[in-house]
């Protein structure tokens, strides 16, 4: 069944900060959905009451033409214009765009300096390390990323695209040493990649009480159900992001995913991200390439799974666990 409007926000722990059950993603802006388009998507995500938009320097450096950046530039143009700085909890991430692909001090900090000129601000609110560096010791890592909190520049710190292990150990010296430690992770997790969430990082994020935000929450779109074939990828801007997805374990979840919809007559990615919140996350990310699709996002928390719902899903999904 589903109930009706949630209302509640989440917590991240360990911060202030708030916001519903969904993190507006920010890898659209500037790529597929133009300035105007991405400023009324933000808009109409700030009205529902969200607060959270994950964005990176390397946004979207994998368009034609592009340089990265140009994800964080639109962001800081909007709050700009609107005056609400002060209202948006902005996450960025450093760590995958040349010649800031290192995690050594002066790299990361000269990488943050940039993000934060494109983004308009004086801080981030959340700042994840993009990727883990094997050259630089995990100590060191933890110190850079410390001494931005203590800087002023950063408020809080995250992870995401490390393993389980230097995660574990990022978590296990920053508690020890009392430096910054990370307040949430960034894993990919979905209905078609579940092992390596479910097996590797939830034990270190419930360890240490960490905030769960997964990326691929749709899996590039393919768990809205329009992609069925190879041929339905063709062309499309997420063809290389969904390519890897299409297989006949895959295209029988999404059946799945499409028959539990239909019986709540709702849409296929509100039962995808209802799911992940099923499994404890604390919000997923999302992406809306235009306010039509945004609502069936925003759905997601007061849709409520049956448990034979859930065991549905669990039992086709299996494969990818």
């Amino acid at each position: 069944m589903t109930a009706g409007v949630q209302t509640d926000l989440v917590s991240v722990p360990r911060t202030d900060f708030t916001s519903v059950p969904l993190v507006l993603g920010g890898n659209t802006f500037g790529w597929t959905s133009g300035r105007e388009e991405s400023f009324a998507v933000l808009d109409a995500y700030v009205r529902a009451g969200g607060t959270l938009v994950d964005t990176a320097d390397v946004y979207s450096v994998w368009a034609e033409g592009h340089t990265g950046g140009e994800s964080e530039t639109i962001l800081g143009d909007w709050m700009a214009a609107r005056g609400n700085r002060d209202d948006v909890v902005v996450a960025t991430k450093v760590g995958m765009l040349p010649p800031f692909d290192k995690q050594d001090r002066g790299t990361v900090t000269r990488a943050l300096d940039a993000s934060l000129k494109r983004l308009r601000t004086d801080h981030v609110d959340l700042f994840y390390s993009h990727q883990d560096d094997e050259n630089v010791a995990i100590e060191d890592q933890a110190a850079t990323y410390d001494t931005l909190v203590r800087s002023g520049k950063v408020r809080h710190i995250a992870l995401s695209n490390h393993t389980p292990e230097r995660m574990l150990r990022w978590f296990e010296h920053a508690t020890a040493e009392n430096l910054a430690v990370p307040v949430a992770i960034q894993p990919q997790y979905n209905l078609v990649f579940r092992k390596d969430h479910e097996q590797g990082y939830r034990p270190v994020a419930e360890r240490f009480d960490a905030a769960v935000f997964p990326y691929f929450s749709l899996a590039a779109g393919f768990l809205t159900g329009k992609y069925r074939s190879l041929a339905d990828l063709e062309g499309r801007a997420r063809q290389g992001q969904a390519h890897g997805y299409v297989s006949e374990p895959g295209l029988k979840v999404v059946a799945e995913v499409v028959r539990v919809a239909e019986a709540h007559a709702a849409e296929p990615a509100t039962v995808a991200l209802a799911w992940l919140l099923a499994k404890g996350v604390t919000a997923p990310i999302a992406s809306a390439r235009t306010v039509e699709q945004l609502p069936a996002l925003l759905a997601a928390p007061s849709l409520r799974l049956t448990e034979a719902d859930l065991a549905a899903l669990d039992a086709v999904s299996q494969p990818f666990a």
